[in-house]
């Protein structure tokens, strides 16, 4: 296989003058969306520093792109624009969506972008999982992936219905983002301070995806009640909003939508913080049907649910299905401080249950997305495994 030179310089000129290093295996990191982006980053982060591998990003054509090109800025990592990766032979691909993986010229790494695959839809009458469907692992027949990443040896079963020609590259490898969350668990009381919450106060996390669907688009005056009805009961209330709400209609104009609450005591976490420190932070969970619910559930905090609506759907046995009918709901007229308390009541029980759902290799994750890289890559795996980093404490300017 050639290989790319690093880095591209003026036609006409040796490439080969311009680098330190030669020679090296390439890796092609595919981002669609800042949050597909946030996901690879952890795949990323457990060969890259190798010096035999060169890291490149690359954003892929998707409708919900906005913010990829200040994302890949951030991550200070080398940037092709897509018309040259797709020119060029890479050793290794690392995906987790699904735009233009056909038009790669490497073996690709695809990845789930949220809580597992726990969305469904209907076609012909039956229901479909998300991600597990032909029409997306396939490309004229063929299986785009050399290695598609399960979480849950449940999902196998789920891809022998639905697209039995990508068994073969099927791999349980657990839950990368839950192995973070758990590392992470220790640091709570640096991440709440930062956060400004105080040691004498409760923090109530208020999480939304992103979407017409979304708990940020159906209950403009939630954010409002929660910090009307908690504040003077000592709660901070935290607002996490997808990212593709933020970059879909723009930082500015999401700050000006939650001024007013912000000036009430509102904690914003923007979208260039790792949400998982938030909800570490947290005592309570208010969510929708995103994957912060389950994630919430799954590290024990207490999470009650906001109702969504009957066409957004989760596949059946899925860790989104159990958490959508086990939760409490929010409702009018009934005090939250009462849905915390029967939150918290079976918080315990169905954190187990929504973590054996989400998981079937819990702290296993990194060593085996690192192994699937290597024998992809086809080079020995180097030196002993590092231990999965907590993420990092919020930045002072977060909120």
């Amino acid at each position: 296989m050639t290989r790319p030179e690093w880095p591209r310089v003026p036609i006409g000129l040796d490439a080969s003058q311009w680098v330190s290093r030669a020679g090296c295996l390439s890796v092609l990191a595919v981002v669609h969306t800042v949050t597909s982006g946030q996901r690879l980053l952890e795949a990323v982060e457990l060969i890259e520093t190798d010096t035999r591998l060169q890291v490149v990003f690359t954003q892929a054509p998707d409708v919900f792109s906005n913010g990829v090109a200040e994302f890949l800025r951030s991550t200070g990592g080398m940037v092709w624009p897509w018309e040259l990766a797709v020119r060029e032979r890479f050793d290794l691909a690392v995906a987790a969506s699904y735009g233009g993986l056909h038009e790669l010229h490497a073996p690709v790494v695809l990845m789930p972008h949220g809580a597992g695959y726990g969305k469904s839809f209907t076609t012909g009458g039956e229901p479909v999982v998300y991600g597990l469907d032909a029409q997306r692992i396939l490309h004229n027949g063929r299986v785009l992936a050399k290695a598609l990443v399960l979480a849950h040896d449940d999902e196998r079963d789920v891809l022998r219905r639905q697209c039995p020609q990508a068994l073969d590259v099927a791999v349980v490898a657990g839950d990368p983002c839950y192995d973070r969350l758990v590392a992470s668990l220790p640091h709570r009381d640096a991440y709440r301070a930062a956060l400004g919450i105080g040691p004498d106060r409760r923090a109530v996390v208020v999480s939304s995806t992103w979407g017409l669907d979304s708990l940020f688009a159906r209950f403009e005056d939630l954010l409002p009640r929660l910090l009307e009805e908690l504040t003077p009961q000592g709660f901070r209330v935290v607002a996490l909003v997808h990212p593709g709400a933020w970059f879909g209609h723009g930082r500015r104009q999401v700050d000006a939508w939650l001024a007013e609450c912000r000036d009430a005591g509102l904690v914003v976490v923007g979208p260039h913080v790792d949400w998982r420190a938030a909800l570490i932070a947290a005592d309570h969970v208010v969510a929708d049907h995103g994957s912060v619910g389950v994630y919430a559930a799954a590290i024990g905090r207490p999470v009650v649910l906001v109702d969504a609506p009957v066409r957004v759907a989760t596949s059946s046995g899925s860790a989104q299905e159990l958490l959508r009918r086990t939760a409490p709901r929010l409702q009018p007229g009934t005090p939250v401080l009462e849905l915390f308390e029967r939150a918290a009541a079976q918080s315990i029980e169905l954190g187990d249950a929504v973590r054996e759902r989400l998981t079937s290799q819990p702290g296993r994750s990194s060593a085996e997305l690192r192994r699937v890289m290597y024998e992809l890559l086809d080079i020995p795996e180097p030196g002993r495994h590092r231990a999965v980093p907590p993420v990092p404490t919020p930045p002072a300017e977060s909120r």
